[in-house]
C-alpha cells in the first residue's frame, strides 16, 4: 500500500510563571506562534526597586485565567482543539511557579491533555528556534538574564552541555544593581543601557573576572563591587560622579567578559552557529559586540527579537513541543522546583 497520512499539526498551549509576568501562548509545531499574551508586572515592582516574590505570586492568580483566555481568543483555538499543556515548572520564584503549573495541571486533568514540564532557562534557549527557521541543533547558546548566566551547548533538541555559569551575580542582576546604585530605577538593564549611549565606555577601567578552574564561568559581583567602591570613593573624595559614564563603562565591561568566554568556547569547540537568549541578549551593545566578533569567525549569528528574550510563554511552547515529540510526559504529581537545573527532571 502507498498511501500517505498526513501528519497532523501538533498545537501546544503554553504557561510561564516564573517571575513576573505571566504569559500564556499557542504555538503550533514548535516554531509557529499563534498567540502570545503578555502580562508584565513590572510598573509594580518598580514601587519596590525589584520583584517582591508575594506580590508576584498574588497578581499572577489574578491574571492567569484571562491571560490563557486571551491566548486561546487570539489564536482562534479552544482548549479541545490542543495537543497538549506546556509549562514553566523551574527554575524561578517558587510561588509564581506554583500558580503556572497549578493552572496547567488543572487544564490536563479536565480536558485529558498530555501535560509536559519546561525548563525555564531550555525555553530562553528555545525561544531562537521561532524567528531563525533554519536554526537546528548542535549549536552554542549563551543565556544571560536576570538571574541566570548560562553558556551551553545545545546538542540536540532537549540535550544539553552546561560548560559554565555563573559563581555569583547573574549578568541582569548585576545590571540592576548598578542601576540602583547611579540612581537609574528598576529594571536595570533597559535604563543602563540606555544612559550608557551618552557615556563614555572608557572613561573607567572596571573589572574583567576570570574563573581560573573554568575559563566558561561567570562572576559579575566583582564588577558591581568595583562600581561601588568608585562611587564611594568620588564621594570621599568630592569628585565628580558622572552616572553615563559609569553606565557605559560598567556595560562595556560585562559585554567584554560576555563575548570573550562565548568566542572562547567556540573555538575550542568549533562552534559555527552561535545563539543568545535572555532579557540581557535584548542589549543592544552585547548583540552588536558578539554579531561582529561572529562575523570576523565566520560563525552564523543568531538571537529572538527582544519581545521574545524577556520572559513569555512562546519560548515555552516552542520547548515544550520537542519535549512532546520526545515522548516527554509530567504526571500530575508535576511540581514547582526553584532551583531546578538544566537536563534535570
Amino acid at each position: 500500500m502507498d498511501e500517505k497520512t498526513e501528519e497532523k499539526d501538533v498545537i501546544i498551549l503554553a504557561i510561564e510563571s516564573s517571575c513576573d509576568e505571566t504569559a500564556a501562548a499557542v504555538v503550533r509545531n514548535g516554531r509557529e506562534v499563534l498567540s502570545n499574551v503578555i502580562y508584565s508586572q513590572i510598573d509594580l515592582h518598580t514601587l519596590y526597586g525589584g520583584v517582591v516574590p508575594e506580590i508576584a505570586s498574588r497578581k499572577h492568580i489574578e491574571k492567569i485565567n484571562q491571560v490563557i483566555e486571551q491566548a486561546l481568543k487570539e489564536a482562534a483555538v479552544t482548549l479541545d482543539d490542543l495537543t497538549a499543556i506546556g509549562v514553566t515548572y523551574g527554575p524561578g520564584l517558587v510561588g509564581a511557579l506554583l500558580v503556572g503549573v497549578s493552572e496547567a495541571k488543572a487544564i490536563s486533568y479536565a480536558k485529558h491533555l498530555p501535560l509536559v514540564g519546561v525548563h525555564h532557562i531550555e525555553g530562553h534557549i528555545s525561544a531562537n528556534y521561532i524567528e531563525n527557521q533554519d536554526l537546528e541543533p548542535p549549536f552554542l547558546c549563551l543565556v544571560v538574564s536576570g538571574g541566570h548566566t548560562h553558556l551551553v551547548r545545545v546538542l540536540d533538541y532537549g540535550k544539553y552541555e552546561i560548560l559554565g555559569m555563573t559563581r555569583d551575580d547573574a549578568a541582569g542582576e548585576a545590571f540592576d544593581k548598578v542601576a540602583r546604585a547611579i540612581g537609574l530605577g528598576y529594571p536595570g538593564g533597559p535604563k543602563i543601557e540606555k544612559a550608557a549611549h551618552e557615556g563614555d565606555p572608557d572613561a573607567i577601567a572596571f573589572p574583567r573576572a576570570r574563573i581560573s578552574d573554568n575559563p566558561y564561568d561567570f562572576s559579575f559581583s566583582g564588577v558591581k563591587s568595583a562600581v561601588l567602591n568608585y562611587i564611594n570613593g568620588c564621594r570621599m573624595k568630592g569628585e565628580e560622579i558622572v552616572p553615563v559614564d559609569i553606565a557605559a563603562s560598567f556595560q562595556k565591561a560585562v559585554v567584554d567578559v560576555l563575548v570573550s568566554h562565548t568566542m572562547h568556547a567556540a573555538e575550542v569547540f568549533s562552534i559555527d552557529k552561535l545563539a543568545i537568549a535572555g532579557g540581557v541578549a535584548s542589549n543592544g551593545a552585547l548583540r552588536d559586540a558578539m554579531r561582529q566578533v561572529c562575523e570576523k569567525r565566520h560563525i552564523r549569528f543568531y538571537h529572538p527579537s527582544p519581545i521574545l528574550c524577556t520572559d513569555n510563554a512562546a519560548m515555552i511552547g516552542a520547548a515544550a513541543y520537542y519535549e512532546y515529540m520526545s515522548g516527554t510526559r509530567s504526571g500530575l504529581d508535576l511540581n514547582a522546583i526553584p532551583y531546578l537545573k538544566l537536563g534535570e527532571r
